[in-house]
């Protein structure tokens, strides 16, 4: 499995009305494209020197072939959904390979 992992710089003036918006239509179009199976969305605890709130929302797929069809048919498409936000956010993204899940044990 693999993990792209989406961290976005929010500038707190717009922040709830982002944040509404990625739980409510960004992230459920994502999933929506058949190429990833769960979406977690977290806070980041660390304050920013630069300001704003930040977030990870890492997107579990399936397997490389399926992140390189989604860079290839959806990317550019989601890039522009997000400039709906345009000058109030930084973003960068990461791609992770699991290696290895371990439960604990009950």
């Amino acid at each position: 499995m693999h993990i792209y992992n989406v961290t976005i710089n929010i500038e707190e003036s717009i922040h709830d009305q982002w944040l509404v918006w990625m739980q409510e239509e960004y992230i459920p179009s994502m999933l929506a494209t058949q190429k990833f199976s769960k979406a977690l969305l977290s806070k980041i605890l660390v304050d920013e020197e630069m300001g704003g709130i930040t977030y990870s929302v890492q997107y579990t797929s399936p397997d490389l072939a399926t992140l390189q069809r989604f860079y290839a048919e959806d990317a550019e498409q989601f890039a522009q959904k997000m400039q709906k936000f345009a000058g109030k956010f930084v973003t960068f993204q990461t791609e992770l390979a699991i290696i290895s899940e371990q439960k604990a044990i009950s």
